[in-house]
């Protein structure tokens, strides 16, 4: 198996999206325990720019960032507390979500409905992972988690699906043509 080097602009486009994570995951509309928040969207943007190895790593960084305790996480929290309370199943959650969506992207180049699909069997997974987290540390029944943590966030995650799928393609085209990434 041959190793590949990282340029510096792709290590640079890695670290860039790792900050603009960093800038849209405190943004949250509180609407309950789970705010509204641009982190997936992000991760969105993410994974279809760098593919889901990059795009997990860039993610990773962003929560690694968050449990030393910067305010990068929903509301602008950070610290190890984020990830034992009620919504850490969801930052948990995200890392499958930047997989299985960076893959369907990398594994089908150009089918915007396979992005589609992509991201939202990702965020299926990070749903049923959060969601699971969210029953035992709030003692939460499952009908009552999915009233808050999965039914009020589907519209509004098919929006963020649809702009990342029109537009970050068109964005990594930009990106590619200046020459930071192939």
């Amino acid at each position: 198996m041959k190793k590949e080097k990282l340029s510096a602009s792709t290590i640079a486009v890695t670290a860039l999206m790792t900050a603009i994570t960093c800038i849209l995951g405190p943004l949250s509309i509180s609407i309950g325990p789970i705010p509204i928040s641009f982190t997936n969207l992000a991760i969105y943007f993410t994974v279809v720019l760098l593919g889901w190895k990059l795009g997990t790593l860039s993610y990773i960084i962003y929560l690694l960032i968050g449990l030393v305790g910067l305010p990068v996480f929903s509301g602008f929290s950070g610290g190890p507390a984020k990830f034992v309370g009620p919504t850490g199943g969801y930052l948990v959650g995200f890392i499958f979500l930047a997989l299985v969506s960076g893959w369907a992207i990398e594994k089908f180049p150009g089918r915007k409905g396979m992005y589609f699909f992509g991201m939202a069997v990702g965020t299926a997974i990070c749903y049923i992972f959060g969601t699971i987290w969210f029953v035992f540390v709030a003692k939460s029944t499952i009908t009552g988690a999915l009233g808050l943590c999965v039914f009020p966030f589907i519209p509004g995650d098919i929006v963020k699906m649809a702009l990342a799928v029109i537009i970050a393609p068109v964005i990594k085209g930009q990106v590619v043509k200046a020459g930071y990434l192939k």
